[in-house]
């Protein structure tokens, strides 16, 4: 997708307004317009790469001081004993807009939100699995 037909971007360049809560020189953080729970923020890359995988490793600390920074600011705000911070690659993981970015989504105990269901590993599997991902770094 090009630059210019990126909804986040665009965001990010000012064309098209959003709630915003931080911005610094490498991010932009805003309220999502489809909350999971109030408060629900997405912290976004101002550099366009699509996902985790073409991320510049160079820029993770500006991104997890803002993670940090916001995070902290929406549990605050919110009320919230704590928060998720999700991210999706590729449209098998969820992932609609095709821009980096982080959601820091407030919890509070009780608050029936539901992520996953646990699952098991057959016998052995797991230390196959393991090897098999290890052998590709």
């Amino acid at each position: 997708m090009a630059e210019s037909e990126c909804i986040f971007c665009r965001i990010v360049n000012g064309e098209i307004p959003c709630a915003k809560v931080y911005e610094d020189d490498a991010v932009l953080a805003f309220l999502d317009l489809g909350p999971m729970a109030k408060g629900h923020t997405l912290v976004v890359p101002k550099r366009h790469c699509e996902n985790l995988l073409a991320f510049p490793e160079e820029e993770a600390p500006a991104l997890i001081a803002a993670l940090k920074k916001v995070g902290n600011a929406v549990m605050q705000a919110t009320g919230a004993g704590g928060f998720h911070v999700l991210q999706n690659n590729f449209p098998a993981a969820g992932q609609t807009v095709f821009h980096l970015h982080w959601h820091i989504i407030p919890r509070s105990e009780g608050d029936g939100m539901s992520l996953w269901a646990q699952g098991t590993y057959g016998e052995g599997e797991m230390a196959e699995l393991a090897a098999s991902i290890a052998e590709r770094m």
